[in-house]
C-alpha cells in the first residue's frame, strides 16, 4: 500500500430504544446538522480497489446492518454484564445459513472486530479465535453498562468476494449513566505519549490526516509494526456510529515509509458532524490507542483543545487481547 487509500463510509440513521434497567447507551447527534442520506463505503484489501456503488439509490449502510453480500453475522451473546469477563461468540453465515470457515488474511488478521458504546466512550478492538467450524470467540469486560454496537469487518475466501463490515447490538447490563461526547481536540495524551492530529475531515471530499507521536517530548522514530502498518484508524460518526475504517499510507519494509512519528491518512467523512477517532500505534511492543473527538472541517465551532489519560493498552496472547482500563479505550 504505497499510496494512501481513500476511504468512504456509509452513512444512516438508527433508532436507539433507551432502557433504565440496563442502560441502553445514549445517542450523541452529530453537530450542527442531522444525519445525511445513506452513502456508499468500503474498505478495500491491500492491492484492490474499493468497489464503486451500483445504481442510483442510496446503498445499505455498511457496519449499520446485521446482513449484507450474501453473508450475515449471527451473534449468539447479545447481552452480558458490565465489568464481569464474559465471552464473546458469534458466526458469519453464508446465504444458505452455513457457517463460514474460510477468510482471507487481510492487515494480519482473518477478521477485526470493533466494538464501541453508543456514546462512544468505550471502545475495544478484537481479534477473536476461529474455531474450525467457524465459530468466532474472544473473552471480553466491558467496564461499563449500556448498548453498544459490534462491527465484523472481513473478506470470506470464496471466489469474488468483497470485504464487508456487518453489525450487531449488544447490551451491557448494569448501572448505567450516559457520557457526553468530548470536545473536539487536536492533541490526545495517552501512558505518557503524545499524539498531535494535524488536518482534518471535509465531507464528500478526501482530506489528509497526519497524526505525529512523540513521548517525554521527543518525537517516536521506530514505531513498530501493528496489522501490516505503523497506524490503524477507526472512525464512528457520532449519533448513528457509522463505521469509518482507514489505513495508512505506506507500509513497514516498502522502502519508504518512515516508522514515525508521523503516520498519515488519507479518509473522507461521509456528512458534516462530530466524529470519533481511535488511532492504534504500537511501541516497545505494547498497543496504545489516542483518541479524537474530530468535528468536520464546514462545521462551526471545532474546537482544538487537549484530550487526556486515555488508558494504556497491552498485548496479550488468547485471541491476540490488548486490554486497558478508565474509559475502556483499549484491545482484545
Amino acid at each position: 500500500m504505497k499510496t494512501p487509500m481513500k476511504i468512504t463510509a456509509f452513512a444512516a440513521a438508527l433508532a436507539a430504544s433507551f432502557g433504565a434497567a440496563y442502560g441502553v447507551g445514549n445517542v450523541v447527534a452529530p453537530v450542527g446538522t442531522a444525519p445525511a442520506p445513506a452513502a456508499h463505503s468500503e474498505h478495500p484489501a491491500a492491492g484492490r480497489a474499493p468497489e464503486e456503488p451500483s445504481g442510483h439509490g442510496p446503498s445499505a449502510a455498511g457496519g449499520l446492518q446485521v446482513s449484507g453480500g450474501g453473508y450475515t453475522l449471527d451473534l449468539d451473546t447479545p447481552r452480558i454484564t458490565a465489568g464481569r469477563t464474559a465471552e464473546l461468540r458469534f458466526t458469519v453465515r453464508d446465504d444458505d445459513g452455513r457457517p463460514v470457515t474460510a477468510y482471507q488474511r487481510e492487515h494480519d488478521k482473518e477478521l477485526h472486530l470493533i466494538l464501541a458504546s453508543r456514546d462512544l466512550g468505550t471502545y475495544r478492538h478484537l481479534h477473536p479465535a476461529r474455531a474450525a467450524d467457524g465459530t468466532w470467540t474472544i473473552a471480553t469486560d466491558l467496564p461499563k453498562a449500556g448498548d453498544y454496537r459490534l462491527f465484523a469487518d472481513f473478506t470470506p475466501a470464496a471466489k469474488d468476494a468483497k470485504n464487508l463490515t456487518l453489525g450487531a447490538d449488544l447490551a451491557v447490563s448494569g448501572a448505567y449513566r450516559p457520557a457526553q461526547l468530548p470536545a473536539a481536540a487536536t492533541v490526545a495524551k495517552v501512558d505518557g505519549y503524545t499524539v498531535t492530529l494535524d488536518g482534518a475531515l471535509h465531507p464528500g471530499k478526501a482530506g489528509e490526516l497526519k497524526l505525529n507521536v512523540s513521548r517525554g517530548g521527543r518525537p517516536v522514530t521506530d514505531l513498530e509494526p501493528y496489522l501490516g502498518a505503523y497506524g490503524h484508524l477507526v472512525a464512528l460518526r457520532s449519533g448513528d456510529l457509522a463505521y469509518l475504517h482507514v489505513h495508512p499510507g505506506g507500509e513497514p519494509g516498502d522502502g519508504t515509509t518512515r516508522p514515525g512519528p508521523e503516520v498519515t491518512f488519507t479518509a473522507t467523512a461521509p456528512s458534516p458532524g462530530a466524529y470519533r477517532l481511535f488511532l492504534d500505534f504500537k511501541h516497545e511492543g505494547k498497543v496504545r490507542t489516542a483518541v479524537f473527538t474530530v468535528v468536520t472541517a464546514d462545521t462551526p465551532g471545532q474546537g482544538t483543545g487537549t484530550q487526556e489519560d486515555t488508558p494504556r493498552n497491552t498485548e496479550g496472547d488468547t485471541g491476540e487481547s490488548h486490554d486497558g482500563s478508565g474509559d475502556g479505550h483499549s484491545h482484545e
